[in-house]
C-alpha cells in the first residue's frame, strides 16, 4: 500500500518488491547467487551497460563488467576518473577480517552496521555487505594498495566510531585516494583491452525509457556543450550523494545530485531523503563566504581527545586552561564508547556543546580534538606516522601546528545514507536502471558508521552488481538496443535543448550559485542536525518561495555551445530545488529521531534519539508526478529478524 502524508501505513506498498530471498540470513547470498539466471560468457559481449560515474563504485563495477566480457561504456564529468571524490575519503575500509584477533566476525560487522544506522536498514542487504567486505581487502590488496601493515607484516587495524574492534584498513590518511587508483587500474586495462569504452566531461541529464524500461541515458559535452544519446541495454547509477544540498559540505563543490534526481523524474522512486549523515570531525567555517568545508578524518578520533572548556565564553588558549577545567564530554558521557561513539552522537554533543556557549576558536563554532595524550604516550614520530599528511593539511588550512595545540573541529554535512530505492539486486524501480555505492540507500540506514562508504562502494561494484545484473540481461538475449534515432530518445534531447534555451533566456540579476547559497542556509537551519515541525514547515514554503525567484530572475552567461560552467550550475541547483522540498517533507512526515535524523520533540531523558518502532519502522520511497504535484509516500517495511530492537546505547 501507499501511506499518506498524515497517516503511516504498515503495509509495504505494492510498488515496492525488495527480492529478498528467503533463507538463513548467514547463507542467504551464497544461496541466491546459485539460484539467479546466468549469461553465459559468449553471450555477455552481446549486451551493452552504461556506468555513470568512475568513484569507487562506479570504477570497480566498470572494471569487474568489462572483466566479465560485457561491453562497457563508462561516463564522468571529469577530465579523468581519478578526480571522483571518493579521493576524499581519508580514514579507511571495513572488513571483518579479525586480524586483531579482538572478536571480530561477519555476523559483528553486520549487527554494528544495523545498530550504528539505527534500525533503519535492510537486514538482508547489510549481511552480504559484511559477507563480502572481507573479498574487498584481498582485491584490492592484489591490486597494489599499500595498506598500512604491523611489525609482523601483516595489514593493520585501527578503530572507528560505533565498534569496539579495529576492523578498519587505511592507508594512512588517503585510504580513499589509494582504493580509487586501485580502481582505476583495473578500469584503464579494460579501456586498453577495448571492453570499456571511456567517456570524459560528459554529464548525464537525463535516463530514457521505452516501453517502462531503461534503454539509455542523455548527456551533455561539457567542452562543446553538445547534447548525445547513448543506448545500452542496462544503466548503472554510481553518481553519489547529494550533500551539496546544503551548499557548504566536505563534498567537492562539483557534486550534485543531478544523475539520480532525473532517474527519479523517469521513475526512480528516491528513498529517505531526510538521512543526512553531519560528520563531526571537520575544520569549523572561518567566514560567511567559504564555498565548501574540509573534512578531518574520523581516524584521528582513535588517538585525538575531543574536549571543551567548562566555563560559558572562555577566551583562554587552549594550553593555559588546567586539566579540571576541561569538559570530555563524550568521554563523561559515554565511557564505553568515549570518543568513538559514532557521528551522529559525536555531532549532536558537539552542537549542543557549542550552542551553550562552550565553543572554541575565533568564532566560538568549535570543539578541540587533542592528541597532547598520545603524543606523550606514543611519541610524535608514531603519531606522525599514522595520521601526518592529515596533520599538514589542517596546518596548511589554519595556520596551526597540531603537534602543538589542538585542533578545532565541528560537524559537517558529508554523506547521504538516503538515495535511490533499490532491491536487494540493485535495480531501481525502473527496470534495468541500477543504483550502487552511495546514490543508493540500501545498507547505513539513518546513520554511516565510518569507514563503511569505500566499503559499500567496492562491494556493490566488484562483488554484488556483477552477479545480480546478469539475472536481468539473460532475459534480454536476442535483444538490440534501442536505436538513438528512436523517438524516445529524440523526445529526450529536445526537452533539455528546452529547458537550456529557457535558462538562458532568462537574464535575470542573480547567479545559480547565489541561489545555491540562499538554499543552502534554509535546508542547513531548518533540516540541520535538529529537526521540528515549525521549521520544517517553515522549509518547505521558504524553499519554494526562493525557487520561484530563483526559475524568474537567475542569470545564466554565455551561451550552450561551448564550454559553460554556469550552464551546468543551473541545471544542478534546480535540481537541488526540488530534492530539497522533498527531502523537508520527508523529514516532517518521520516524526520520529533516528540516527542522522533528530526531531527534537523526539528524544530521550537524556537528549539521545527516540525511535518510533511502531510507527517508523521502515523504508519511504518517494514517487514522482510531476513539478507541480506533491511525491507519493510509499513504505517498505523492515524486518528484524537477526538483530533485536533496542534503544541505541553507547555508554
Amino acid at each position: 500500500m501507499t501511506a499518506t502524508m498524515d497517516t503511516p501505513n504498515k503495509a509495504t506498498s505494492s510498488a515496492l518488491n525488495s527480492k529478498v530471498p528467503e533463507g538463513d540470513i548467514a547463507t542467504m547470498w551464497e544461496n541466491h547467487k546459485f539460484s539467479m539466471k546466468l549469461v553465459n560468457p559468449n553471450n555477455k559481449r552481446k549486451f551493452t551497460i552504461i556506468v555513470v560515474g568512475t568513484g569507487l563504485a562506479g570504477s570497480s563495477a566498470a572494471a569487474t563488467l568489462g572483466e566479465l566480457g560485457y561491453n562497457v561504456k563508462a561516463f564522468t564529468f571529469h577530465d579523468s576518473p581519478r578526480r571522483a571524490h571518493s579521493i576524499a575519503a581519508q580514514g579507511g575500509i571495513n572488513a571483518a577480517k579479525n586480524y586483531q584477533n579482538d572478536g571480530d566476525s561477519v555476523h559483528r560487522l553486520f549487527y554494528d552496521t544495523v545498530k550504528g544506522g539505527d534500525y533503519r536498514s535492510r537486514e538482508a542487504n547489510v549481511h552480504r555487505l559484511a559477507e563480502v567486505s572481507v573479498n574487498i581487502i584481498d582485491q584490492c590488496a592484489a591490486q597494489g594498495v599499500p595498506f598500512a601493515r604491523d611489525y609482523g607484516g601483516l595489514l593493520d587495524n585501527r578503530s572507528f566510531g560505533g565498534a569496539q574492534v579495529s576492523r578498519t584498513f587505511y592507508a594512512r590518511g588517503q585510504t580513499g585516494q589509494q582504493l580509487l587508483l586501485g580502481a582505476y587500474s583495473a578500469l584503464n586495462r579494460q579501456i586498453q583491452l577495448g571492453n570499456v569504452e571511456m567517456h570524459n566531461r560528459k554529464e548525464m541529464l537525463d535516463l530514457v525509457k521505452k516501453d517502462g524500461e531503461t534503454c539509455g541515458i542523455v548527456v551533455r559535452d561539457l567542452l562543446t556543450g553538445e547534447v548525445e544519446s547513448h543506448s545500452a541495454h542496462a544503466v548503472v547509477l554510481a553518481t553519489g550523494g547529494y550533500g551539496n544540498v546544503y551548499y557548504l559540505s566536505t563534498n567537492a563543490m562539483m557534486c550534485n545530485v543531478t544523475a539520480a534526481w532525473r532517474a527519479h523524474r523517469r521513475g526512480a522512486f528516491f528513498a529517505n531523503p531526510c538521512y543526512t549523515q553531519i560528520h563531526p570531525t571537520c575544520i569549523p567555517a572561518s567566514e560567511d563566504h567559504q564555498s565548501k568545508l574540509t573534512l578531518m578524518s574520523e581516524s584521528l578520533r582513535n588517538d585525538g581527545r575531543i574536549w571543551v572548556p567548562t566555563e560559558f565564553d572562555d577566551d583562554r588558549q587552549a594550553g593555559d586552561i588546567p586539566e579540571g577545567e576541561r569538559d570530555y564530554y563524550l568521554e563523561r558521557k559515554y565511557p564505553a564508547f568515549g570518543n568513538l561513539v559514532p557521528r551522529d552522537v559525536a555531532s549532536r554533543n558537539a552542537k549542543t556543546v557549542v550552542d551553550e556557549g562552550r565553543g572554541v576558536g575565533p568564532l566560538k563554532n568549535g570543539v578541540y580534538l587533542d592528541f597532547a595524550d598520545a603524543i606523550a604516550r606514543d611519541g610524535r614520530a608514531t603519531i606522525e606516522a599514522k595520521y601526518g599528511n592529515l596533520f599538514d593539511m589542517y596546518a596548511n588550512i589554519t595556520g596551526e601546528d597540531p603537534y602543538k595545540t589542538p585542533m578545532r573541529i565541528y560537524p559537517a554535512t558529508h554523506y547521504t545514507m538516503g538515495g535511490l530505492w533499490v532491491d536487494y539486486h540493485l535495480m531501481t524501480t525502473v527496470p534495468g536502471t541500477y543504483a550502487i555505492g552511495e546514490a543508493n540507500f540500501s545498507d547505513h540506514g539513518a546513520n554511516r558508521l565510518g569507514a563503511s562508504a569505500l566499503m559499500q562502494g567496492l562491494a556493490d561494484g566488484y562483488f554484488v552488481l556483477p552477479y545480480t545484473i546478469g539475472d536481468y540481461l539473460a532475459d534480454k538475449l536476442g535483444d538490440d538496443v534501442v536505436s538513438t534515432d528512436d523517438p524516445v530518445f529524440k523526445t529526450a534531447e529536445a526537452e533539455i535543448a528546452d529547458q537550456t534555451k529557457m535558462w538562458l533566456s532568462l537574464n535575470g540579476t542573480k547567479s545559480p550559485e547565489h541561489y545555491h547559497r540562499e538554499l543552502g542556509k534554509v535546508v542547513v537551519d531548518r533540516i540541520g542536525m535538529a529537526r521540528d515541525k515549525v521549521g520544517l514547515e517553515k522549509a518547505i514554503d521558504e524553499i519554494t518561495s526562493i525557487e520561484e525567484e530563483f526559475k524568474a530572475n537567475v542569470r545564466v552567461k554565455g551561451d550552450a555551445t561551448s564550454m559553460n560552467t554556469e550552464l551546468e550550475k543551473v541545471f544542478r541547483v534546480a535540481d537541488f530545488f526540488e530534492l530539497a522540498k522533498v527531502k523537508a517533507r520527508d523529514a516532517l512526515v518521520r516524526e520520529e529521531s533516528c540516527g542522522g535524523h533528530f526531531r527534537v520533540e523526539s528524544q530521550t531523558e537524556e537528549g539521545e534519539a527516540l525511535r518510533d518502532d511502531e510507527n517508523f519502522s521502515h523504508v519511504a520511497a518517494w514517487e514522482w508526478h510531476d513539478a507541480d504535484t506533491v511525491q507519493t509516500r510509499h513504505e517498505e517495511q523492515l524486518e528484524f529478524n537477526n538483530v533485536k530492537l533496542s534503544q541505541r546505547s553507547y555508554k
